[in-house]
């Protein structure tokens, strides 16, 4: 454990265990006196000082100064290794203990600095976004205060990750859009940060029905312009030296460690993966493909409400998902299954149906798929470190992407079952904007599928969901509009 207090407590302490006079510790190279204002804190002894100090006093000089002696402060880095260790391997609880008894135990700032930003990723991956979202502001406000000490960056894109997670999209976009206009106002188009601050932005665009800005994005980030033959440590070193250039000491450290990160890392592919998967996905929900132009008659507006989204992507934005669902082998975990219910998607566009019912129906475990649940099903409550809210969205997902597919193969009744299961399983569900989007979805098909009751229900429930409450009743065939 840390040693109490400061230097001068320190010095008293021992001197007081070891049964010393001022006079004693004092000895023939100082005074008395000056051991007095060192103890009550009104010196602070030099190296040379301590090192005197330390010996008389039968410890180290380090813990004299710090409170930590040589050993618990290596104990500590490589406790704080292994807790980033664990988490890298998807073991968030562990990693969380190990940061928090970093936090507890170190009084360097900078390991406690790096323990607390362990830890927020560790909030994030256990789902307790809140109390994620808490200590990256914490750590933004900080890095803000010292910009010498650290770049605010990275706790600014974790924030726009966050935010997004939740719901807040007006937070995710402002945070996002900063983020991006630092990075390019430093010349960085390319690396992790470029890219993952472009995937959440991008999603977010599409959330908040902005199919334009989505693709003028997209098509930045899936086509570069300028030479793309440089490698990614000399883009990290150049945006080092243009924040050393400006005095942002905290940015330059930052990239600069990078640079040195990347002479050694040749495997970004997995944020590569990851942007595909986002670029599949804002594909699906109508944004024009990223390989062709912006269509002319797209409206760039500050007013979001003003553009008009497609509710499903074309047969050619399809095609282009598919491609890039190609690249998103290297995912595991929750995005695998978001990208095998990307991939369904498209292949019921593109007229894929059988292809695409096997791969949803294998996905759903079929009995699950086409029979309504024969429980009343119970409310999903959101605990700390559970994933049962997400996995009950992936799975009502996948029911509607099935019930698409059916519908298009004409087996209406067949469609109708899976989507009543859908329903009751949307009602297991807390409020929000996932809630909503699905609900929406459901509505539309019921639609399809021509029972106008449900439909009306559904798009109330949607409403509902996105905190709104409808003025009067509406019949299944007005457009409601994006939830």
């Amino acid at each position: 454990m840390p040693g109490p207090g400061n230097v001068g407590e320190r010095v008293r302490n021992l001197r007081l265990t070891r049964r010393l006079s001022q006079a004693q510790l004092a000895g023939h190279d100082l005074s008395d006196s000056y051991i007095s204002l060192i103890e009550s804190g009104k010196r602070t002894p030099t190296p040379t000082v301590l090192r005197m100090l330390a010996e008389r006093l039968g410890c180290t000089p380090e813990y004299l100064a710090e409170g930590v002696e040589p050993e618990q402060r290596a104990h500590l880095e490589v406790r704080e290794r292994h807790a980033h260790l664990a988490l890298l391997r998807g073991d968030p609880g562990t990693a969380e203990s190990g940061f928090d008894e970093v936090i507890a135990r170190s009084d360097d700032p900078d390991l406690t600095a790096r323990a607390r930003w362990g830890r927020a990723r560790a909030l994030e991956e256990l789902g307790r976004t809140a109390n994620a979202i808490a200590l990256f502001e914490e750590l933004r406000e900080q890095a803000e205060r010292d910009p010498g000490r650290a770049s605010w960056l990275p706790p600014v894109i974790a924030l726009a990750r966050c935010y997004h997670s939740v719901g807040d999209l007006g937070q995710a976009i402002a945070l996002g859009e900063r983020a991006i206009a630092r990075l390019q106002h430093l010349g960085l188009g390319v690396g992790e940060e470029y890219t993952e601050v472009g995937r959440i932005l991008l999603l977010a665009y599409v959330d908040r029905s902005a199919p334009a800005r989505a693709h003028d994005l997209g098509r930045r980030l899936l086509h570069p312009d300028g030479p793309g033959d440089e490698p990614l440590s000399v883009h990290y070193q150049r945006a080092s030296m243009r924040a050393l250039d400006e005095g942002a000491i905290g940015d330059s450290l930052y990239f600069a460690d990078q640079a040195l990160a990347a002479r050694t890392d040749t495997s970004p592919a997995q944020t590569r993966a990851r942007l595909s998967l986002a670029a599949a996905k804002a594909l699906l929900r109508g944004v024009t493909p990223f390989s062709s132009a912006a269509p002319s008659d797209a409206t760039q507006t500050d007013e979001f409400a003003l553009e008009r989204p497609r509710s499903e992507g074309s047969r050619e934005a399809a095609q282009e998902a598919l491609e890039l669902l190609q690249e998103t082998t290297d995912l595991g975990g929750a995005e695998s299954t978001e990208s095998t219910i990307a991939k369904a998607r498209a292949l019921v566009l593109i007229g894929e149906l059988d292809e695409a019912i096997a791969t949803l129906e294998q996905f759903l475990d079929t009995g699950m798929a086409l029979a309504a649940p024969a429980a009343t099903p119970q409310p999903v409550a959101s605990q700390p470190g559970s994933d049962l809210a997400a996995r009950t969205q992936k799975t009502v997902l996948a029911r509607l992407v099935l019930a698409r597919a059916r519908v298009a193969q004409g087996e209406r009744t067949a469609a109708q079952v899976v989507l009543r299961a859908a329903s009751e399983q949307l009602a297991t569900l807390p409020s929000g904007r996932p809630a909503a989007h699905l609900l929406r979805e459901l509505g539309e098909l019921f639609e399809l599928v021509q029972d106008p009751d449900a439909a009306a229900s559904a798009y109330r429930r949607a409403l509902e969901a996105a905190g709104l409450r409808a003025p009067r009743n509406h019949t299944a065939d007005r457009d409601l509009g994006r939830v």
